[in-house]
C-alpha cells in the first residue's frame, strides 16, 4: 500500500450492496496502484463483509452519527499516496478513472474533477431523484478552470489538501474548501471526459427526506453564527426558494439537451423535491442545523 499512487476515500453510509459495485469497479482500474479507504458508519456487519470479500481494502470505523464530510477528512488522514480522489459508496467509475486523475496532477493541476451521469436508470424515481440533484454535473461540461467541481469525483495533491486541514476539520461540504483554495488562487480543473456513473437508488420518501435534511444542514451551517435577525430575513427569504430552484434545474437540463425523455415525467416529483428543499433551508435558518448533517447520506 505503500507504493499506491492513488489513495481513494469512500464514505460508507448507504449498504454493503453499493459499496460492492463501487469496489468492484475500483478493482477493475488499469495503469494505476491504488489504495483504497472505506470510512463505515453502518456497522461490524458491513466490515466483517468488507475484511471477508475485500481483503485489501482499509477499513476505519466511525460512529453511526459521523458525518460525511468527517469522514472524508478522516480518511484524509489515512491516505499514503500523494494524490488522494474522492467517491461516494455508490459511484462507479470508469477503468480509466484512476489513469486520468493522476495524469491531471502529472501535468500541473492541484485539484481535478469530473461530471457525473446517472446510473440507476430502473425507475422514474431514481432519475428524478438524480435530475433534482446533480443536473449541473451532468455532462457536456465546459473542460478547463472552473468555479466548481463535485464533491464525489474529484482528486487532491496531498500536499495542497495538508495546507488546508483547519477548513477540512470544520466538518463543513466540499464547496468550503474549494472556496478557500480558490481565494489562495489554486485552480479547480474540470475535465470533461472524467464521467463516473451515479447509481443510488431511492423512494420517493426517502429522497424528500435527503432533500430536507441536505437543506436544513446547509442553511443551519450558513447562519451558525450569525443574528436572529439576520437568520429570520434568511429564513423568510427562504420560501422564494422552491419556484427558483425547479425553474434553474429545467433550464440547466434543458440546455444540455441530455434525458429530455426522463425529464417530463419527473417534473411532479421534482415540485415536491423543491418544496423539501425550502422547508429544510427554512428550518434550519430559524432553528439551526440540528443532526441532520449526520442522517444525510
Amino acid at each position: 500500500m505503500a507504493l499506491a499512487n492513488l489513495s481513494v476515500v469512500i464514505p460508507s453510509v448507504n449498504s454493503i450492496e453499493d459499496l460492492r459495485g463501487c469496489l468492484n469497479a475500483l478493482r477493475s482500474q488499469k495503469n494505476a496502484s491504488l489504495e483504497i479507504i472505506v470510512v463505515d458508519r453502518l456497522g461490524e456487519p458491513v466490515r466483517t463483509a468488507l475484511a471477508a470479500e475485500y481483503p485489501e481494502v482499509i477499513v476505519v470505523g466511525m460512529a453511526h452519527d459521523a458525518t460525511i464530510p468527517m469522514m472524508r477528512a478522516r480518511g484524509f488522514e489515512a491516505a499514503s499516496a500523494d494524490a488522494i480522489g474522492v467517491i461516494e459508496d455508490h459511484v462507479i467509475v470508469p477503468d480509466d478513472w484512476a489513469r486520468k486523475l493522476l495524469n491531471a496532477l502529472e501535468t500541473g493541476a492541484d485539484v481535478a474533477g469530473g461530471p457525473i451521469e446517472n446510473a440507476a436508470t430502473e425507475t422514474q424515481i431514481d432519475w428524478a431523484a438524480f435530475l433534482c440533484e446533480y443536473s449541473a454535473c451532468l455532462p457536456p461540461l465546459q473542460g478547463g478552470e472552473s468555479t466548481w467541481l463535485p464533491g464525489n469525483n474529484i482528486v487532491y495533491r496531498r500536499s495542497v489538501l495538508d495546507r488546508y486541514k483547519s477548513v477540512i476539520d470544520q466538518g463543513k461540504w466540499e464547496n468550503h474548501l474549494h472556496d478557500a483554495m480558490r481565494a489562495d488562487g489554486i485552480k479547480l480543473l474540470l475535465l470533461p471526459d472524467l464521467i463516473v456513473g451515479h447509481k443510488m437508488h431511492y423512494t420517493f420518501n426517502l429522497y424528500m427526506s435527503q432533500r430536507y435534511l441536505y437543506a436544513r444542514s446547509y442553511a443551519g451551517a450558513r447562519v451558525a453564527d450569525k443574528p436572529t435577525h439576520i437568520r429570520l430575513a434568511y429564513g423568510l427569504a427562504a420560501f422564494a426558494l422552491p419556484p427558483l430552484l425547479f425553474v434553474r434545474t429545467l433550464r440547466t437540463i434543458i440546455s444540455k439537451g441530455q434525458h429530455l425523455d426522463r425529464l417530463w415525467p419527473s417534473i411532479p416529483m421534482l415540485v415536491a423535491f423543491v418544496l423539501s428543499w425550502g422547508a429544510g433551508e427554512v428550518r434550519g435558518y430559524w432553528f439551526g442545523a440540528g443532526n441532520s448533517l449526520s442522517k444525510v447520506r
